[in-house]
């Protein structure tokens, strides 16, 4: 396989990455966690994939989410955060708010719906992305786009709708791994002939540990993953929620599934240009890496923060439920031109071969009804 090559620019920005992620491995006694390897290849301030300028949504970067597909996704969605902010005080929260197409047509829908936000903030740690935000915005919604503020934090309390559509899977993880005698070790990075490469050693951290006894496979070899911050962040949202909802919608599976025996190089992949990479040391900086979402210890997180576990069920069920079928209804396939790409796109998100089963959403409450419609019917609360 033959990959797209980098500008000379931004293949420097990944050199200068390499040369920084390879002195943090020397400083810290010749290894660091993966996590810490994936936190500093997505995030390191300039330099990571997240934060260095690089273009990263749409056919001309490296994937493609929902919202670009097809305004069909936020439209959908549009109609279950309608029923859900009049029972709050009105504000929308997006984590990662990507190319600011989710929060622009969301904006406009919700207007249709006559149920526009008292406010939407965007929680956005990079500049790059921040700016094609406002200019998303300004050009698919400019009447609407002084409702938009941003910031790096989230706030102190919260009475509203938190959303994050792919944000889980983009946090770092941990890698355990299953040695021949049976016993378990953290995956870690370390430097070997001027090359990274994995090393394991034994755990420093004992609720790490713990949660690896329970959850990784007898198997000798075994090797998956487990998000620390997953769990970090949902548990912080739950105590930041005072009267409100929260949904995330991202690729990944119950943890029986997660760990399933034959799922036994864990779930790990980086994507670049639109091709799948198995090597995440391949161009620090320059190549998205992402871990699927362990629902399972999700829901826990959440309920454990005092949150109500709403639901959990396929993006294809979710969107069903909220009536996609029915707005795609709406349209006049007569209008080959501007029904086609819509209908195919709509194919997209529900397909089970597509985005329609791998994709989950889950969604918590505190404080307001417990029937969504999102979850009316195919809710897998019991597979969790």
């Amino acid at each position: 396989m033959t990959l797209p090559q980098p500008s000379a620019d931004a293949l420097a920005i990944s050199r200068t990455l390499a040369t920084t992620l390879a002195a943090d491995i020397a400083d810290n006694g010749g290894w660091i966690p993966f996590s810490r390897f994936m936190e500093q290849a997505l995030y390191a301030p300039g330099l990571g994939y997240y934060t260095a300028g690089s273009r990263k949504f749409g056919e001309g970067g490296d994937f493609v989410t929902a919202p670009e597909l097809s305004p069909l996704f936020a439209q959908t969605l549009a109609r279950q955060l309608a029923a859900l902010l009049p029972q709050t005080a009105g504000h929308l929260l997006e984590f990662g708010a990507g190319t600011g197409r989710l929060a622009a047509d969301l904006l406009a829908e919700l207007e249709a719906l006559g149920q526009l936000p008292a406010s939407y903030t965007i929680v956005d740690l990079s500049p790059d992305l921040i700016e094609r935000q406002r200019a998303t915005l300004a050009e698919r919604v400019p009447h609407l786009a002084h409702r938009v503020q941003w910031v790096a934090t989230l706030p102190a309390s919260f009475d509203g709708i938190m959303l994050g559509n792919e944000v889980l899977d983009a946090m770092p993880c941990e890698l355990v791994s299953r040695q021949v005698d049976g016993t378990l070790q953290q995956r870690g990075v370390t430097v070997l002939d001027g090359a990274f490469c994995y090393e394991d050693r034994p755990f420093t951290d004992a609720v790490l540990a713990g949660l690896a006894a329970g959850l990784i496979p007898a198997t000798p070899g075994y090797t998956s993953e487990i998000s620390l911050a997953n769990r970090a962040f949902i548990r912080t949202l739950g105590q930041t929620l005072q009267r409100g909802a929260i949904i995330m919608i991202d690729y990944g599976h119950s943890a029986s599934e997660f760990y399933h025996p034959e799922r036994h190089m864990g779930t790990l992949l980086g994507h670049y240009r639109h091709h799948t990479i198995q090597d995440l040391f391949y161009l620090p900086g320059l190549m998205d890496i992402t871990c699927h979402v362990d629902f399972s210890a999700v829901a826990q997180s959440g309920i454990d923060a005092g949150l109500d576990l709403i639901g959990y069920c396929s993006q294809a069920q979710f969107l069903i439920n909220c009536g996609i079928t029915e707005l795609l209804s709406h349209l006049d396939a007569a209008n080959v031109k501007q029904y086609l790409p819509l209908a195919k796109a709509a194919q997209r998100l529900l397909s089970p071969v597509e985005m329609g089963e791998t994709f989950k959403v889950i969604g918590f409450g505190k404080g307001i009804d417990i029937d969504w419609a999102g979850f009316a019917s195919g809710d897998r609360c019991y597979t969790l």
